[in-house]
Order: structure tokens, then sequence, then C-alpha cells
């Protein structure tokens, strides 16, 4: 009986998946702000709206690279192909960057409190973690 030691297990494959869906709801997230009508910024609470509508345009190309980065990166995780890596690292950066405005210059998490606090730190930690686990990936030889 021979096994084949490039083939990842399960958690592979619910990891991967689970990747994709999470980087999937940023896509969704920044198309829904691109292509916002003013009658739905009008529903926003005022300072949703004062952040989206004043946004820099430097933030809002780290917010692309940062989700669009790490979508196709999870994509090509799955696809168990070695560029997923450096896509992930790319998300991050665009992750950081996003977060510099978000965080430092526009104060959303005086705005959003509590929920704000745990989404700066989830979201940079989920990007590290799959920056790691792509990383493993490939010295285990599961990617080409």
């Amino acid at each position: 009986m021979t096994t084949d030691s490039n083939k990842p297990g399960a958690a592979f494959w619910v990891i991967g998946a689970i990747a994709l869906i999470w980087n999937g709801f940023g896509v969704l997230n920044y198309i829904g702000q691109a292509y916002m009508t003013d009658e739905m910024k009008d529903a926003l609470p005022e300072f949703q709206r004062e952040l989206i509508e004043n946004r820099p345009a430097w933030a809002t190309a780290a917010f692309a690279i940062a989700v669009f980065g790490g979508a196709l990166g999870s994509l090509l995780l799955l696809m168990r192909k070695k560029l997923s890596y450096t896509l992930f690292v790319l998300s991050f950066l665009g992750v950081l960057i996003q977060m510099v405005n978000d965080v430092f210059m526009s104060n959303s998490i005086g705005n959003y409190g509590p929920g704000g606090v745990v989404m700066v730190l989830l979201i940079p930690s989920f990007c590290i973690f799959l920056i790691f686990y792509a990383k493993k990936a490939r010295s285990k030889g599961w990617l080409s």
C-alpha cells in the first residue's frame, strides 16, 4: 500500500473553503460600498456614511488589494497553487494600509465600539494565519 504524502487532508479543504467564504464576504463588502446609491448611504448611521464618503483613494485601493488578494489567494490555495502565499501576503499588506485610515485617521473604532475592536484584531489575525498556513502547505508539498 502506497501513501501520497503530497495529498492534503480534510482540514486543508475546510480551511481553504472557510478562507474563500471569509474573503468572499470581503469582496461583497467592497463591491457593496463601491456601488452604494445615495438612498442606501442615507439609510446608514451618519458616521458610517461619512467613513465611506471620506475614505481616501489610497485606503480604497488598499481595501481592494486586501479583499481581492485574499479571495484570489483562497481560490489558489484550494487549487493547490504556491502563488496563494504571495497573494495572502499582499492581502495582509492591504489590510494594514487600510487600517491606518480606519483606525488612526477616521476613528472608526470609537464609532463601532467593541465590534470594531474585534474586527481590527480578527481581520489581520486571519490574514497572518492564512500566510503561515499557505507557507506550511507549500513546505509539505501540497502546493505546486
